[in-house]
Order: C-alpha cells, then structure tokens, then sequence
C-alpha cells in the first residue's frame, strides 16, 4: 500500500460513528471516526505538525500563482498524501498570491488568521460534513480579504458564493477524495472570482498533477488533473 496511516503505512478506516480514540503521537484521548486497520489514530495537531513552514514559503514568495505556491508546500516534509493540512495550505496560498499581485492585506496578519481558521475543520471533513476542507478554505480566503463577519453584508455574501462555487465543482467530479485534486480545484475556482469580484488577477496555470502513484484511491482518467488527459 501506498501512504495511509503515518505511523504503520496501513489502510485507514472511516467508521460511522465517533468513537474515543487516543493518539498514537501525543496520547491525547478524543473522539473520531478516523483510524487505520491495525488502530492507529493520530490527531489532527500531530498530523500538522511543521506547518510553520508555510509562514517561510508565503513570506519569502513573490510569486502571483498560488498554484504554484501550493505546489511548493506540498513539497514540503510536513505534507502527508492526505490531511488536514490542506485547509489551511489552500487559503494560505491564496493569500500569498493575492497580496504579490496587489491585494490590500497585511499578509504574516492574514496567514495568522488563516491557520486559526483553517486548524478548526478536522480531516475527513469532505466525507462526514458534505463540505471539503480544502473548497472551506478558499471561502476563509474571501472571508479574510474582504473583511467579512457574521454581521457583514455583502462580505459574508462573497465569502459564501466562494466556498459554494469550490464545494460545487469538487461535488461535480465526485470521490473518493483526494486532498491534492480538491485544493488545486478551490485553488483554480479563486483565481477566477477574486478577478471577477475584486479586480485582482492572479497567475493561473495548467495543473498537471504528479500524485497519482502515493494515491490508493486515485480517480485516474476522472481527476482533471490526470497525466494521461494531457497527452
């Protein structure tokens, strides 16, 4: 098997309901519905651990292509095949493009605030909530940009069509899911409103996608992303 379970490699396992489990890193005890077959359970903190170097990646960036922004910090060490990474990664490059291309954010304040959001939707979110943690993120993008609140008006509005157009065209190819084809999706679907609704022009490129062989459940021909539709 490819990557699964961080600590044995094994398959996981969802399970219907949330059963209390203890974290084979930290021994934080908390319910999930998430383990492999042999057990193993690892919290959401412990799967992220190294995420501080995303601040280095967005910081020291100038890039406008928050694809390729992204495709920087899945590079990195801390990234896993899948995990709730991802809903912070997403938003996080995303803000990183949209400053470099001339957003109005002060960017170490705006990624501060996009990890405190994007910590809260744990993994597994796509499958048990109907709502992607990676499609989540690109609406906490537009959440943040434009100031939205819970008492905002056409802010909370924009933040809203933001997420629901991510949600919609990850929900239009379907599963099983893939953590890096529904990131570069939310990813593709921002470039595209932010221009429409803020004036910002951000880079956009052809995703190719190179993760196909550390993916058990990968699509194939229905990701597209897929290699072998670019020939």
């Amino acid at each position: 098997m490819k990557e699964e379970c961080i600590i044995c490699k094994a398959p996981l396992e969802y399970l219907i309901e949330d059963t209390e489990m203890e974290c084979a890193i930290c021994h934080k005890k908390e319910l999930s519905k998430t383990r492999c077959v042999n057990g193993h359970y690892v919290c959401n903190t412990c799967h992220m651990q190294g995420m501080d170097a995303i601040l280095g990646v967005c910081l020291a960036g100038t890039s406008k292509n928050p694809i390729e922004i992204m495709n920087k910090m899945m590079e990195l060490p801390f990234c896993h095949m899948h995990g709730p990474e991802h809903h912070i990664m997403v938003g996080s490059a995303l803000l990183t493009a949209y400053k470099n291309a001339g957003g109005d954010i002060s960017l170490d304040k705006a990624l501060t605030e996009m990890r405190n959001r994007g910590k809260s939707v744990p993994g597994g979110a796509c499958g048990f909530w109907g709502a992607c943690g990676a499609g989540i993120s690109s609406g906490m993008f537009v959440s943040i940009i434009s100031g939205s609140t819970p008492l905002a008006k056409d802010e909370f509005g924009l933040a809203h069509h933001m997420t629901a157009r991510a949600l919609d065209a990850i929900g239009n190819i379907g599963g099983p899911r893939c953590c890096k084809r529904d990131s570069y999706i939310s990813i593709l679907q921002a470039i595209d409103f932010v221009k429409e609704h803020f004036g910002i022009e951000m880079e956009k490129i052809q995703v190719v996608c190179g993760y196909s062989s550390k993916n058990n459940q990968c699509i194939g021909n229905r990701c597209p992303f897929s290699k072998s539709r670019r020939v």
